[in-house]
């Protein structure tokens, strides 16, 4: 088994795309200043918000290459701080070496699961990448791994790493009518990797034209719409341990905005690919006027519609008939934070009538609980849990779209109407603006606050203190107060002190402290649990 396996692994790591013709393929950027690039008709520029703005065209390699050599400063930095994270969680060489190997091995059917088209705009794209990893893997082989690290993330730790909560609305939902989308994106991985953020505008030579937003490196699709007005978002759902990578949920969302205009087209290209974890995928379509999810997973598809609504609700579970008796969808329900947030987002819809961009930015950046409890900042029941890479915005049948920008989901979001960007991005030489700013949503007004800046302090502190509990370290009891006194609202507060206090072996202290987290609202049923049973460990030991 080892030796067939070897074998899969190395074909694997071996195999490339069809690069025919890359040597009369323009690869010359002309850097007109630190913030704007251009290659022939595509382009990178820096908008005032602190936004990349990438327009790329053509056939795959002309893509991917356009792509790279664009972004290649900013694909560097999401490298550092991807690997930077995984070295931080695998501090040894030696591990991370046999780490490379159990991912290659993982990973060896990858390339046999992505569409030709996207793995040769993959190759383009990693000529441009570091080769300060190559120990790792080759520069194309790990960018291809990096379209699957959703997947194997919230797969092989299943911490639900991409908490994501969205809606949509329609009929009388909306003030005109229209169908209406609203999403955050809650993947975390690291502070520094949230910082460049891009906004990829896509002319491709086959397919519609079509708006991503993620970052450098990544042409996947986790937020987009395409000139049809068709859109996708992903939230994760619960997934048992796959064996083996197959389509990156990314790539199939991918593969749907290039090539669906509906729901129905949207569902078939869905269901001719096998992926490795379960998935929801929100579909809005301008032509449908309404919006759909898709539930896909290794074993099962599924189908969701409201015919009888006019607004649909996603968060971490399933909601199809086809995983009505799936025991780990139901799992999720009881013991995650998914249908707290379902619940709390159906509760905003209710009160927020005639729904328009403005009240829709207002619901993702909502940070209270149900009821409009005070559930402390950070929260994972929070529909905005001050960690999203992105909130976004869309207006299928008018093809608007608003994208935010740091921090998190609360800083401006920035407003584009697809057609006008289509018709003229490719022509433009200069640093001009093409966002339709007049349509802008003003930042949350939270971020110049006390109570924000304690929330960062918050973040900095619980950090240190988390080493130094790992470490058995002291904190000054000054420290701790303050600490404490950040985010008093918050459950892992008091879970953060708790483990501190025990480890130093203050059993009182920490009794104290596992006792106050149980008066908060507390994430999930296992976090409960957790504090349960040190709130038992602890009085033996007293």
């Amino acid at each position: 088994m080892l030796l067939v396996s070897s074998c899969g692994v190395k074909k694997s790591l071996e195999a490339r795309p069809d690069i025919s013709g890359i040597e009369t393929v323009d690869t010359t950027r002309i850097k007109h200043s630190d913030t704007f690039f251009t290659l022939n008709n595509n382009l990178l520029r820096k908008n005032k918000q602190g936004l990349w703005e990438l327009y790329i065209e053509g056939k795959p390699l002309e893509r991917g290459i356009a792509a790279g050599s664009l972004s290649r400063e900013l694909i560097k930095i999401q490298e550092d701080a991807f690997i930077g994270k995984v070295t931080e969680l695998v501090p040894s060489e030696s591990y991370l070496r046999f780490l490379s190997k159990v991912v290659a091995w993982y990973n060896r059917k990858l390339h046999l699961n992505v569409p030709e088209e996207f793995k040769t705009e993959i190759y383009g794209v990693s000529r441009y990448a570091s080769n300060d990893y190559n120990d790792f893997a080759e520069p194309y082989v790990r960018m291809l791994y990096a379209h699957g690290a959703h997947d194997i993330g919230h797969a092989l730790q299943d911490l639900m790493l991409v908490g994501c909560t969205s809606f949509a609305a329609w009929g009388d939902k909306t003030d005109d009518g229209k169908l209406l989308i609203g999403r955050n994106f809650d993947f975390y991985a690291g502070d520094d990797f949230s910082k460049e953020k891009l906004v990829t505008f896509m002319n491709p030579s086959d397919g519609y034209k079509f708006m991503t937003y993620g970052w450098a490196g990544m042409m996947g699709a986790l937020s987009g719409m395409n000139e049809t007005g068709l859109t996708v978002t992903i939230n994760a759902g619960k997934s048992k341990i796959p064996l083996i990578a197959k389509t990156p949920i990314s790539i199939l969302t991918r593969e749907i905005l290039q090539y669906a205009s509906t729901i129905e087209e949207a569902v078939a290209i869905a269901r001719k690919r096998e992926v490795f974890v379960s998935e929801s995928i929100m579909i809005g379509s301008a032509k449908d006027k309404r919006a759909a999810l898709i539930e896909v997973s290794p074993d099962n598809f599924g189908v969701y519609n409201v015919p009888n609504s006019n607004q649909l609700i996603c968060s971490n579970h399933f909601q199809s008939d086809s995983y009505k008796e799936d025991k780990r969808n139901q799992k999720a329900i009881e013991e995650s934070h998914s249908f707290y947030r379902y619940q709390r987002m159906t509760e905003l819809l209710s009160e927020n009538d005639k729904l328009n961009p403005e009240k829709a930015v207002a619901i993702l950046r909502n940070r209270e609980g149900l009821k409009d409890k005070l559930i402390g900042y950070g929260n994972e029941k929070a529909l905005n849990q001050m960690l999203a890479h992105h909130g976004i915005v869309f207006q299928p049948e008018e093809r608007r779209v608003w994208v935010s920008t740091n921090p998190y989901q609360m800083g401006e979001f920035v407003a584009y109407d697809l057609d006008e960007v289509f018709d003229s991005i490719a022509v433009q030489k200069e640093e001009v603006v093409i966002a339709a700013e007049e349509m802008n949503v003003p930042e949350d007004p939270f971020i110049h606050t006390k109570t924000y800046e304690n929330y960062e302090a918050f973040r900095v502190l619980s950090r240190k203190i988390e080493s130094a509990t790992e470490n058995e370290i002291a904190i000054s009891d000054d420290e701790l107060i303050t600490f404490q006194n950040l985010n008093t609202n918050y459950w892992a507060t008091y879970y953060v002190l708790g483990e501190y206090y025990y480890t130093h072996k203050k059993y009182k202290k920490a009794l104290i402290a596992f006792k106050l987290a149980l008066k908060r609202e507390v994430t999930t049923v296992p976090d409960v649990k957790n504090i349960q049973k040190y709130i038992r460990k602890c009085e033996r030991k007293i």
